[in-house]
């Protein structure tokens, strides 16, 4: 672009002129416009347009007619002449400047266009860049005209790449609203598509903006691809925000070329996937792509945009689905989803997308918008199913209608009350849940499910319509719609709702197990384990009559008395069971309210309940169902026995049938019921029913068992129940009962005996059990029976010794004997070593039993679905507490029975609680729990609290899970039952032993067999056995030789005990937090931290009950834990580095937990701390340990930098982190021996440096030191074993150097220093530098150095004249290294370094450290490297500090480009080819420092320079010719100085550059002093007579070229003769190395003749300038010296070079022979050539005829030639002419060469024709 003195200039010469002189300048330019020619009009032009246009400024008519009239004359000129150019830049100059003139501004931007068109390719790349400068500022016209030739020129140019000096122009031009003006542009260019209908406007454009884009000009295909392609290009170059261009991919991406498409993709995957599609401004001008503009009387039709094509649109509309705001922008959104459904150019992809839309917007809409939209969208939704045909069945088809059910569902949610009124939708949902195909059933199921919450509190009308409809639609055949009515039965309507709860109970029979479960759920939602919430539900049940007579109006059948078993199921069994259960809770619940029970109301209810359960069981009834029904007939007996017992008092032949059921639950509930309805039979009724069962037990043969068990049941039942009458059976029935009985156990299987002792004891709770007449004489029946159940109860039966051992419990209830109670008690105490757990409670409720005070009475047991008192109590659920209601106390005397509690007590106390076997302890620890519980109000346990409250505490230790878990649930049930001092001692005992500071616990006594340790706790013994008992230990130890270490087992058994004794106390502190309340509060400090830590222990077991205790204590543990944080955390860190792994592993875990989330103020103090335990954790012996402490670290580490992001967390607190974190990071974590702590560390570190920003500042030292010799450190070291033995396996050190810092510059160490760099300022160089340039010095390892030298760049480049301070510390450093350093990678490095530094060094830095490298080229190998790596280097980053000195730098690169070993002087050419344009040039400009350098280097001691120095005076004279002539005689006295003297190798150099400075300044050196040319030859001549092969072929070169340089005749008789002399010299010594041959001395002849082809050239330059005079008086010595180099012991190159020689002489000789006066002279000359031909072609013909060679044949046939024309000159043969013919045709018989042999045939013709001249003239 010119500059604004150029354009100004045009103003210059027309400001102060008058009109008419401007006229008159302007027609001397149309004068001369005219009289130009074509080729010389562009250059006119580049002057006369411009100030042609200037001159309308001010306007003139005349002017500008003027003006017009020349314009018009360049428009024809350069109309149809392309290549004719303008002046572009010049006239947008003009442009811009002329801000006053509409008309100058106008011709400037036509001609301007005019000019893009016909400028350069890289003028159109240049200019076009500064066309978007302020194009927002222009007219509308001029930016449209601009924009389309920017567009143009991208197309042209960019459609492919962009170069980076462009994209950084594109960057720069303008500000945003030119950027908005451009990109709207590229979005209208990118859009258009062309159309056949000249009046069509392509789709998302108006017809204004397509006619804006194409300049009403039809566009090609071609064309458009291009320009948008690079469009695309040069936007992603522009790096404008992703809101701008992201309307502008997309539309790319939906283009109709397909590159345009890919590149669309691309970019938007690229650049613009973080796009904020929340952007207002953005997701409006989506919607104007999408919609276009509304056909409105307010916009012109011309300004109207269409909506997009179908692809752009499908597009958008993904987009929108993403965005919240395209959600809310109503009447937008509105708009686009009716466009998608209903649109005239809708397709079923858009169908598709407008449903997902709408579900978008349902889902996220603002409720003010949907309460706008929802309706129409909801009609229009409604409206497109009923367009859909059941037929179509493609995959857009059916997505679009799974998103229009899927929007119902969304919108019925956000907006109820568009259903609540009317059943259409719901009654629709459930249809076409039946009628829709499978794959969309699921998506309605859910929207189904989803309306359903539309309908809560909907009118009653609509509720009863939906009852209907629900009822229907559970009983169809597609699953998904029963599912659909349950779950709305369940969700619309509460538990009163009998219709809703009658179509849960026919759900509950479903087939599948979804809508069961749901079902269920309906009718009991306090069993759903899942929700524990059963305590909190209010449940309120209908009334039991309303349930009946609902069920009774949908099944009348329900009250036909005559459906008893063996008529059919009136509803499905599982149907029936959950209606049973249901009816039994509303029964229940009508129970609590004691008026509802009153009247003959609530007896029909009963009644009516009691027909369905009848019903219930029909033969067809299911196992379950007849087990519920029975029992459900019991659970209402128990309340109402009298309308049971009178109700069935008649049908007790119907319940007979029953006896020999198959379910063992359905024949207890029915023998219990015959038991109930016996109270009402009459006295003889009653005895023949008793009678009637004994026979049938004693009957012969058996009857199966099932009918065994059942009259069993029954005979116990009813004579129990006999016997609580007034009027009991006699006498003699009782004794033939209780002897049938008797008789059973005696004689029947276990199984059978334990029901016949089950009947004893129902007969035991009523009365005492009647001595036993046996023959004659009267026992008591346990007495009968106490072997026997000795035996049974010793068996395997456990379920029958259970009912045995609660047998004799309830024997011993009434019972006044104590013997027989003695008899009872030794039984159930023979069970103390039981190891089964059922059996022991068992006993422990036969205990309480006998104890007295039991919660139950002898009619609970009898009259109701009674099992136990465990049952009873929930005992094994947990949550136990003693019962305080009414106790029923036996009817036995008190005194006997506090004879048998002390026996008992004794029993537990003495012998079982601290026996030392462990079966024991846990049979005591059952029972003494059982007797706590079940007992606990009884006066008796009431004072042994203190001892019970011991004994549990005690067995707390345990190892027994079981007797643990007692132990600590007893003391709950204890702490529950004592008084206020009693709770205290207990929570302070229980806290004592958590914390480690409980008293000891009692000894118990060790006996052989006593288990210290479980199984498999410490292994096994050398010999594998066993390691558990005492004895087992003590035998180990003595077998060890070590008896102490008994010791040693104890000391872990007793640790072993102690946690064993936390456990069970968390167990029994879980019960008694709930209830000890404030009592608890002053221990919480201690309690708290172990607790917490306890949670984390290793042992699940302890696991779990810390964490019940926890629970229970801390009612909101986040405010606990922040309440006692600093004691906690005081607490781990301590025990983190306890003895123990466990509390180590323990304390890690909760660390990590506890310090999640936490401020800094909270963790301050602790942070270094938690740091170094981390570390020490990851290093423990133990794997778990050191797995806990990667876990604590990854918690550390994420702590750590959340408080180090300055973004999250405040500045000031962030540093304070930092000040704390980093030191130990650097020094203790990236610096650490083990593997895991380093690279959690640098990962840390790593992680830091992203978030801390300036808050890193004053660490940088510290860290970028630490990165930097982390780089080595950390590498792995198998690279350092591949570097140390690359060369054995051929790989190249420079290549294994460079993957080593590849890999390096990936690591975390790299990121990490990139982004100090970002964050350093100019503060922070002060403290880096110095460190840093420390490390040049004392860093090692590959790594390191190239790291240094790296980071040195950057960070000159990041602070650029900050670095000036340091610039002379650290080139001095920098340059050292470089001239140190060994590795080539790492000396380029530091190089780069040097030079990017000198940038910013001051004149006098910069030029030392420029002589210093350039002094390095005359030092070693490495020095001339460094000298070469630091200049490549300068030039590539401070070109232009070094371009002031070139005359120190050019002769340096030039001299060492000769360097001997080829490393080297190939980086000095490559360096000499990359910055010198023009060598000659190069070489002309510094041609006196060059010289002054290579004298030097001559005159050096050093053999290497003297030779380099030679080479480049070869290679400067070869280049400038006789420009070295102003500097020859330095360069010649340097040469000339050096020639003599001793050889050294390479001495030759001199020589041939001495040749080279003679060929190029042989004038001047002749000129200045003539007889410099003799003593150049004397030197050259006296250089070939050394000995040295090499030395003497380049002096004979020399000689060679200096003869022919000078061309001086009189060199002939100086050089000559020495030439010959050395010839004669070789023939006098051939005969001596023939005969060294001979003698075996080796082929000599190469060394006899090396040399000597240089030596004939040298005489062939010496006949070249000699006289002929001269020549003649030597014909002797030359014909001797050809004939000898023509002998066989010289090789064949030297016979050619003879050839050759004598062609020359030859051709020197033929023209004397023409008109030569001197007759004399002429003779000689006659005489030379006959001597010449007779003695030199013999030898001719002779190699012709020996050496094979066809270049040798050719060459002599030439020579021959040429002796003949000599012949034939002098008209003359010789004598003997005869003899040459014939041999001449001899030769040229064989001869096979076609050419030799044309040139043979010549020679023979022409001495045939001088022999017949001769006879002629003879």
């Amino acid at each position: 672009m010119a500059d604004s003195s150029s354009s100004s200039s045009w103003s210059c010469m027309l400001s102060g002129k008058s009109d008419d002189k401007k006229e008159e300048l302007l027609d001397r330019m149309l004068t001369r416009l005219a009289l130009c020619d074509d080729s010389k009009l562009q250059d006119l032009l580049t002057k006369l347009l411009p100030l042609s246009i200037a001159s309308l400024s001010p306007p003139s008519t005349l002017i500008r007619n003027k003006v017009l009239e020349i314009l018009s004359h360049v428009n024809k000129r350069v109309k149809h002449q392309h290549d004719i150019g303008l002046p572009l830049s010049d006239l947008w100059q003009l442009y811009m400047e002329s801000n006053d003139s509409s008309m100058v501004r106008n011709f400037c931007i036509m001609y301007v266009e005019m000019a893009v068109e016909r400028a350069r390719k890289e003028d159109k790349e240049n200019m076009a860049p500064n066309f978007l400068a302020n194009i927002s500022k222009l007219p509308l016209q001029h930016q449209d005209i601009l924009l389309r030739v920017i567009t143009k020129v991208i197309g042209e140019c960019h459609s492919a790449k962009i170069s980076d000096e462009v994209a950084v122009k594109y960057k720069r031009s303008g500000d945003l609203p030119d950027h908005k003006i451009f990109l709207e542009f590229c979005l209208h260019t990118v859009l258009y598509q062309p159309t056949s209908q000249s009046s069509t406007c392509p789709a998302g454009l108006s017809i204004a903006q397509c006619d804006r884009v194409t300049g009403k000009r039809q566009l090609t295909s071609d064309y458009l691809r291009n320009v948008k392609l690079g469009i695309l290009n040069i936007v992603q170059a522009m790096e404008l925000p992703t809101e701008l261009v992201y309307p502008l991919y997309v539309a790319a991406s939906s283009d109709c070329q397909e590159s345009i498409v890919k590149r669309g993709e691309e970019l938007q995957k690229k650049n613009a996937s973080g796009v904020n599609l929340e952007d207002a401004d953005l997701v409006s001008k989506l919607f104007v792509l999408f919609n276009g503009t509304p056909g409105t009387d307010q916009i012109p039709p011309e300004s109207r945009v269409s909506p997009g094509n179908p692809s752009l649109s499908a597009k958008l509309m993904s987009i929108f689905c993403r965005s919240i705001t395209a959600a809310n922008s109503f009447p937008l959104t509105l708009q686009c989803i009716f466009g998608c459904i209903y649109g005239s150019n809708t397709t079923s992809r858009l169908k598709q997308l407008g449903m997902e839309f709408t579900v978008w917007v349902f889902k996220h809409g603002t409720m003010d918008q949907l309460r706008l939209m929802g309706p129409v969208i909801l009609t229009g939704i409604l409206k497109s199913l009923d367009g859909f045909s059941a037929s179509e069945s493609d995959v857009v088809a059916r997505e679009t209608k799974a998103f229009a059910f899927q929007a119902i569902g969304l919108l019925a949610k956000r907006m109820p009350q568009l259903f609540r009124d009317k059943v259409d939708v719901a009654s629709r949902l459930f249809y076409s849940l039946q009628s829709e195909a499978q794959f969309l059933r699921l998506t309605i199921q859910e929207a189904t499910n989803s309306l359903a919450f539309a309908y809560k509190g909907a009118p009653q009308n609509v509720l009863n319509d939906l009852e209907a409809l629900l009822l229907r639609s559970s009983q169809v055949a597609e699953s998904e719609v029963r599912f659909c009515a349950v779950r709305w039965a369940t969700l619309l309507f509460d538990m009163q709702h009998c219709p809703s709860r009658f179509i849960c109970m026919l759900g509950a029979a479903d087939p599948k197990l979804d809508i069961r479960e749901i079902a269920l759920e309906g009718l009991f939602p306090d069993e759903d384990l899942r929700k524990a919430v059963s305590k909190s539900l209010n449940l309120k049940y209908p009334k039991l009559s309303d349930m009946l007579d609902y069920i009774i109006q949908q099944q009348p059948a329900v009250l036909d008395s005559a459906s008893m078993r063996g008529s059919k199921l009136l509803f499905p069994s599982k149907s029936y069971v959950a209606m049973i259960k249901f009816l039994l809770r509303c029964f229940e619940a009508d129970m609590k309210q004691n008026n509802l029970v009153e009247g003959s109301h609530y007896s029909a209810a009963v009644e009516k309940l009691c027909l369905l359960l009848e019903c219930a069981m029909a033969y067809e009834g299911s196992v379950d169902l007849h087990a519920n029904a029975s029992k459900a007939l019991i659970s209402v007996g128990s309340h109402m026995p009298q309308v049971i017992a009178s109700r069935y008092v008649d049908k007790v032949k119907w319940m007979k049938q029953f006896w020999g059921h198959i379910d063992f639950d359905t024949r207890e509930s029915i023998s219990r019921l015959i038991g109930i309805a016996s109270c009402s039979l009459p006295l003889h009724s009653l005895s023949d029913l008793i009678v009637e069962l004994i026979a049938l037990v004693c009957t012969t043969p058996k009857l199966r068992f099932e009918m065994q068990h059942g009259v069993l049941c029954t005979l116990g039942y009813v004579t129990a129940n006999s016997m609580s009458k007034t009027v009991s059976i006699p006498e003699a029935l009782l004794q033939s009962t209780l002897k049938c009985l008797v008789d059973v156990v005696n004689s029947e299987t276990a199984t059978l005996a334990s029901f016949a002792m089950q009947a004893l004891g129902h007969v035991g709770l009523c009365i005492p059990l009647p001595l036993l007449l046996v023959d004659s004489s009267s026992v008591p029946v346990l007495a009968v029976l106490r072997e026997k159940l000795s035996k049974l109860l010793a068996g395997d039966d456990v379920k029958a010794v259970q009912r045995i051992v609660i047998s004799l419990g309830h024997l011993c209830v009434k019972e006044l004997s104590s013997s027989h109670v003695n008899i009872a008690l030794d039984l159930i105490f023979s069970l103390s070593q039981s190891k089964v757990e059922d059996i022991l409670f068992a006993a422990g409720e036969a205990l309480s039993f006998i104890w007295g005070g039991v919660p139950v009475t002898a009619d609970m047991i009898l009259k109701s679905n009674y099992t136990s008192l465990s049952m009873s109590s929930n005992f094994l659920m947990g949550n136990v507490s003693s019962t305080s209601s009414s106790c029923v106390e036996s009817e036995a005397n008190e005194e006997g029975h506090g004879t048998v509690r002390d026996a008992v007590t004794r029993k537990l106390f003495d012998d079982l609680l601290y026996s030392s076997r462990k079966q024991e302890r846990c049979a005591g620890t059952v029972w003494l729990l059982s007797l706590t519980m079940y007992c606990g109000q009884h006066q008796a346990i009431q004072k042994l609290l203190p001892d019970i409250q011991e004994a549990f505490s005690h067995l707390l230790a345990e190892q027994n899970e079981l007797t643990q878990e007692l132990a600590s649930q007893g003391l709950s049930v204890v702490y529950e039952l004592g008084d206020a001092s009693m709770k205290k001692n207990l929570v302070n005992a229980l806290v004592g032993t958590l914390t480690g500071s409980g008293k000891r616990k009692r000894a118990v006594k060790l006996v052989d067999d006593s288990e210290v340790f479980q199984e498999g706790t410490i292994g096994e013994s050398p010999s594998g056995g066993k390691l558990s008992t005492y004895k087992e230990l003590c035998n180990l130890a003595n077998e060890m030789g070590q008896p102490d270490m008994i010791y040693k087992f104890m000391d872990l058994a007793n640790y072993q005990a102690s946690l064993n004794s936390k456990r069970g106390a968390a167990f029994g502190f879980s019960k008694i937090a709930k209830h000890a309340g404030d009592a608890l509060q002053p221990h919480l400090h201690a309690l708290v931290p172990r607790l917490l830590r306890y949670q984390y222990d290793p042992d699940k077991n302890v696991q779990d009950a810390m964490t019940h205790i926890w629970r229970s204590l801390i009612p909101d543990s986040k405010k606990t834990i922040d309440e006692h944080f600093d004691l906690i955390m005081d607490d781990l860190l301590t025990q983190s580095g306890s003895r123990l792994w466990r509390s180590r592993e323990a304390s890690c875990l909760a660390l990590s937990d506890v310090i999640q989330g936490r401020k800094f103020d909270q963790v301050e103090k602790h942070l270094k701390r938690l740091w170094t335990t981390a570390y020490r954790a990851m290093d423990d012996i133990k794997e778990s340990v050191r797995n806990s402490g990667d876990r604590l670290c990854r918690a550390i580490t994420a702590l750590t930098l959340r408080l180090c992001d300055v973004s999250l967390t405040q500045v000031s607190e962030a540093t304070k982190t930092m000040e704390i974190v980093f030191p130990l990071l650097l020094s203790e974590g990236i610096m650490s021996k083990v593997e895991s702590i380093r690279k959690a560390s640098i990962g840390v570190v790593t992680k830091l440096t992203k978030g801390a920003g300036i808050a890193l500042r004053p660490h940088l030292p510290d860290l970028v030191c630490c990165m930097l010799e982390s780089l080595s450190s950390l590498e792995d070291q198998g690279l350092n074993y591949v570097e140390l033995h690359a060369a054995n396996v051929g790989i190249q050190t420079e290549k294994l150097e460079n993957l080593r810092i590849s890999i390096a510059k990936g690591s975390p160490m790299w990121e990490t220093l990139d982004r100090c760099i970002d964050v350093i300022d100019s503060q922070s160089v002060e403290l880096v530098v110095p460190r840093v340039a420390q490390l040049v010095r004392v860093g090692v390892g590959l790594n390191t150095r190239v790291g240094v030298a790296n980071f040195i760049s950057l960070l000159a480049q990041k602070v650029g004249v900050n670095i000036k301070p340091f610039t002379t510390v650290l080139l001095r450093l920098l340059f050292q290294a470089v001239k140190e350093e060994k590795s080539s990678t790492s000396k380029r490095a530091f190089a780069n370094a040097c030079a990017t530094v000198l940038k910013y060094a001051t004149p006098s830095q910069a030029q030392k450290l420029i002589e210093d490298t350039a002094a390095l080229h005359v030092g070693d190998r490495n020095e001339q490297i460094a000298c070469a790596v630091l200049l490549k280097c300068y030039f590539s980053s401070a070109a232009d500090v070094v371009g002031g000195y070139n005359d120190v730098i050019v002769p340096v690169m030039f001299i060492s480009r000769f360097e001997d070993e080829k490393s080297v002087s190939n980086l000095y050419e490559e360096m000499w080819e990359e910055n010198m344009s023009s060598e000659r040039v190069t070489l002309q400009l510094y041609l006196g420092e060059i010289v002054e350098l290579i004298s030097g280097g001559i005159m050096s001691s050093s053999w290497s320079s003297k030779r380099k120095a030679a080479q480049a005076v070869s290679k400067l004279c070869d280049t400038l010719g006789e420009v070295v002539s102003s500097q020859y005689h330095v360069l010649l006295s340097a040469l000339l100085k050096e020639i003599p003297g001793r050889l050294w190798e390479g001495k030759d150099a001199v020589l041939c550059a001495l040749s080279a400075l003679c060929m190029s300044c042989h004038k001047a050196i002749s000129a200045a002093d003539p007889d410099a040319p003799d003593t150049i030859l004397s030197l050259i001549l006296s250089a070939c007579t050394k000995k040295t092969k090499k030395y003497r072929e380049a002096a004979f070169s020399c000689l060679e070229q200096v003869l022919k340089a000078f061309d001086n005749p009189d060199f002939f008789n100086k050089a000559f003769p020495q030439l010959f002399d050395m010839c004669s010299l070789q023939i006098n010594t051939t005969g001596q190395k023939n005969l060294s041959i001979d003698l075996g001395g080796g082929d000599e002849k190469e060394d006899f003749s090396f040399g000597h082809d240089k030596m004939v050239n040298c005489v062939t330059a010496c006949i070249q300038i000699a006289r002929a005079t001269d020549i003649i008086q030597q014909q002797k010595n030359l014909i001797d010296f050809f004939l000898v180099s023509l002998s066989p012991n010289f090789s064949w190159p030297v016979k050619v070079c003879v050839f050759s020689s004598t062609k020359e002489l030859c051709s020197k000789l033929q023209p004397e022979t023409v008109g030569s006066q001197d007759t004399s002279q002429y003779a000689s000359i006659i005489s030379f050539a006959h001597e010449l031909f007779c003695k030199t072609s013999v030898k001719v013909l002779e190699i012709i005829q020996t050496v094979k060679i066809a270049q040798v044949h050719i060459a002599a046939s030439e020579c021959l030639l040429e002796m003949v024309n000599l012949l034939k000159a002098t008209g003359q043969l010789p004598g003997g002419e005869v003899a040459f013919s014939r041999e001449f045709e001899q030769v040229y018989d064989v001869e096979k060469n076609e050419h030799a042999k044309s040139l043979l045939k010549r020679c023979i013709d022409i001495l045939e024709n001088l022999k017949k001249e001769q006879k002629v003239s003879s």
